[in-house]
């Protein structure tokens, strides 16, 4: 492919040994060759503050070590991380919900579908005794037959738009808005919450550290390879970024 890193050639065998390394990618070459490209700097790197010991993985790893300062967490960062974020320590955070679905398919256009679904919410919003009928008269998702309870639901069972929504709505309200999910749009009303339980700060400070250091490695490396790129005279490809499966 005609690839140069500093005067090194990368050639096709390198690539294809890379290749199936990438497969889930959007476009696997591309992210074969850049991670080619990366390696490559990162071990002319190491030659050059002469490491030459072990193998390649070890080389890098050393270097990164040696060159990559990341400072720790300190308890502070930690605790403002998790009163910042106290949903992601919440145990047992429930809600009971219902909805109508108006399921987008070839014969029903989105626009018909909104109409019809903005007419039944206007309905809902001046008579909402008449949810249960209207969920059997118009959702497309089974729970229309039970008057479109979802029963208690906890986070994490269902996409996140959904779930966002209905964790957010309080106890007997009806959003005032469709909810469009790739399941259609959606009517919904929470029928009642159960209050999970914050885990204590000591219970989680560990996890919460390990996170946040492994955060700061991951920009601290992507900064050092910005600067090895913007450094390198790299040719046959563009390096928009340093991205990579290096530092993931």
């Amino acid at each position: 492919m005609g690839i140069s890193v500093n005067g090194v050639d990368i050639d096709d065998v390198a690539i294809e040994r890379e290749l199936p390394h990438h497969q889930e990618a959007g476009n696997p070459l591309k992210e074969a060759v850049h991670e080619l490209v990366l390696r490559t700097l990162l071990l002319q790197q190491a030659d050059e503050l002469g490491m030459t010991g072990g193998d390649d993985d070890a080389r890098i790893e050393a270097l990164l070590a040696l060159q990559v300062k990341v400072p720790k967490a300190d308890e502070p960062a930690c605790m403002t991380w998790y009163r910042n974020n106290a949903q992601r320590y919440t145990s047992g955070d429930m809600v009971e919900a219902r909805h109508i679905l108006f399921q987008v398919t070839p014969g029903a256009p989105l626009e018909l579908l909104r109409a019809t679904g903005e007419a039944v919410l206007e309905e809902l919003q001046a008579h909402p005794e008449r949810f249960g009928e209207l969920a059997a008269q118009y959702s497309n998702c089974s729970s229309g037959k039970v008057g479109g309870s979802l029963g208690q639901l906890s986070r994490g069972q269902s996409v996140p738009e959904f779930e966002e929504l209905v964790f957010r709505l309080g106890e007997g309200e009806l959003a005032g808005r469709l909810l469009e999910t790739r399941f259609g749009l959606h009517i919904v009303q929470v029928l009642r919450r159960v209050a999970g339980r914050l885990l204590p700060f000591e219970a989680v400070k560990s996890e919460i550290a390990a996170y946040l250091d492994r955060q700061s490695s991951q920009r601290a490396t992507h900064q050092y390879l910005h600067i090895l790129v913007g450094q390198a005279n790299i040719e046959g490809m563009s390096m928009e970024g340093a991205d990579s499966p290096l530092v993931q």
